[in-house]
This record gives C-alpha cells, structure tokens and sequence, in this order.
C-alpha cells in the first residue's frame, strides 16, 4: 500500500472523516520538464555546480533566493536533487534556508524526507532550524522522518533541537506517527527509541484518545509495546 493510501485508510480507521475532504500531499520536486527550463541559479543547483553558483553570485545581480513557480529557490531545488556542492555553495553565500516552497516545505524537511543525512548535516551546520513548523499538516521535519522510518535522520533533528512533542493538524506527534503510519520494522522501532530516549511524551494521544501504547498494541508492533512499557507509557 502506498503512503497516500495508507494514510487515507487510517484517517477513515480512526473515524475523522478526512480522508475525503483531506488531500494527501508530498513534496513535489522539479520535474524534469521544470529543470530543463531552469536558467542561472535555478539549473546550477539542479546540476549541482557550485562553481557556476559561485560566478554567477559574483558577477551577476540575480537574486539569491529566486523562486520558480512552484516557489522553490535554488536551495530548494539542490535539496531536492542531493546536489551538496550546490547547497555548500548557495548557503555559504546566505542563501536563506528557512524559506518555504509553495508545500511549505523548508530544505531542512526536504533533506528529511529523502533520507539525506549528509544535506541535513550540511543545512544544520550553516544554522538551519530543526524546528519549523512544515507541510500543509502544521507538522515538523521530526514528525516527517519518524513517519519514514528515517532513524539517522531522527537522531540528527533531536540533536539539533527539534520540537519532540510537537502535535501536527492531524493530532499526531512524531512517537504517534512512528507508530501509526510505520510498518513496525527495525527502523520505525530506532525511531521511536530515540524520541523515547530523548524524552518525548508517551501519553499524548490522538484525536480518537489513543495513546501511543494503545495505537502500538492495536497495531500488533509488539517490540514498540515493549519500549513503551519500559518508558512508562499507559
């Protein structure tokens, strides 16, 4: 099952009523046709060549955080493609890394969703925040990796600050989310026991009262039922 159709599911499941009137929206990166019409900043990050990013900052007046019609800058659109030279280049030169796209996608949840450990690294080191507030969901980069099964990426958000108990639009904090749109495997299990081990709260619940005990139980993941027994959850 895709995560569209599997979050739909879950949304009837738990009786919301959304799944209808609730559009299930991702990321949505250049597509090709997008990055061949790019010029200047735009199609040297999609190229991820810093040293054109490097001249034209130097010897042109474009502007750093030019946005395409999708709202994406450069920087966006290097995140979006793992070009790292392109984004160490565009944020030495104060490219702005809080800047959300048309989804409200920053580069920070950019990096998180696709797995992409070293742009993250590169993007909190310049001084990006792992705490914005993202996506049409209201819901953070944290909440986003969990849901992934990104542990890696978890890690590197919790270490940066990332909000632990943040609540998204659907009611959901990353610990509900590793554990309601998870599959239960070995990397949704080091997501939740790195929110646990930081101290992320084991009693709030979804919309539906369930907390995240009672959602891991229903769902048979039993290795999360453990954790959160240990952790003291109820």
């Amino acid at each position: 099952m895709t995560p569209r159709l599997r979050i739909a599911a879950l949304l009837l499941g738990l009786g919301l009523g959304l799944a209808a009137a609730l559009p299930v929206r991702a990321q949505v990166p250049p597509t090709a046709d997008e990055a061949a019409a790019y010029t200047g900043l735009h199609v040297a990050a999609q190229r991820g060549d810093g040293k054109a990013i490097e001249r034209l900052i130097a010897t042109s007046r474009e502007t750093l955080n030019a946005r395409d019609a999708h709202g994406r800058t450069p920087l966006h659109v290097a995140t979006f493609a793992r070009r790292h030279d392109a984004m160490r280049a565009l944020l030495a030169a104060g490219a702005d890394h809080a800047a959300l796209e048309h989804g409200r996608y920053d580069a920070v949840t950019i990096a998180a969703v696709a797995d992409d450990e070293p742009g993250l690294r590169l993007l909190l080191a310049a001084g990006a925040s792992a705490k914005l507030t993202t996506s049409r969901y209201d819901g953070t980069a944290l909440i986003a990796a969990a849901h992934l099964g990104h542990d890696g990426i978890v890690r590197h958000l919790i270490a940066a600050g990332a909000p632990l108990d943040h609540v998204n639009n659907l009611h959901w904090t990353a610990v509900i989310e590793a554990i309601v749109l998870g599959d239960g495997g070995p990397r949704h299990q080091a997501c939740l026991r790195a929110l646990l081990d930081a101290g992320a709260s084991t009693q709030l619940a979804d919309r539906a009262g369930r907390t995240p005990l009672q959602l891991a139980r229903e769902r048979g993941h039993a290795a999360m039922v453990r954790m959160l027994e240990a952790a003291g959850a109820r």
